[in-house]
């Protein structure tokens, strides 16, 4: 399996067991004039007052490519950002998940799959702490 393969397995923009290879080259498609970025209203936040705590943490289900501005905006603000890519095509999943790493190597952030087409982006001053650590050798019930 070649490394460009492997990369895109482990993002998960093709199944490992998938035998087609995703090398698609990007093709900019040019909004017609005039039209400004929207940033997208299906961004779900929480409350205000969770906002004025910076205890926020946005969902984005981007239908394609020209929907990443609004994880831009989003994570500039420092609002930990999970990006849903489920139902986009490939080839748009591949440009979200180049431009959310640039995105979060621009402004020292971090970006980490989750599952498979989910990602979590985190800026800087976030933590991520993994659940694996807690755990017992028995599991949580052991009652041995």
């Amino acid at each position: 399996m070649g490394s460009v393969r492997k990369a895109s397995a482990w993002l998960g923009l093709v199944e490992d067991n998938d035998d087609r290879y995703y090398d698609d080259e990007y093709t900019e498609e040019a909004a017609p004039s005039g039209e400004a970025w929207v940033t997208d209203p299906r961004v779900r936040v929480a409350s205000e007052a969770a906002e004025e705590q910076g205890r926020r943490i946005a969902t984005v289900t981007p239908d394609g490519f020209r929907d990443a501005r609004g994880i831009g905006e989003l994570f500039r603000e420092g609002v930990p950002v999970i990006v849903n890519l489920t139902s986009m095509e490939p080839g748009d999943a591949k440009r979200v998940v180049d431009f959310a790493a640039g995105l979060t190597f621009g402004l020292r952030g971090s970006i980490e799959r989750v599952a498979t087409r989910v990602f979590l982006l985190t800026p800087a001053d976030t933590e991520i702490v993994s659940g694996e650590a807690g755990r017992t050798a028995g599991g949580f019930f052991n009652q041995s």
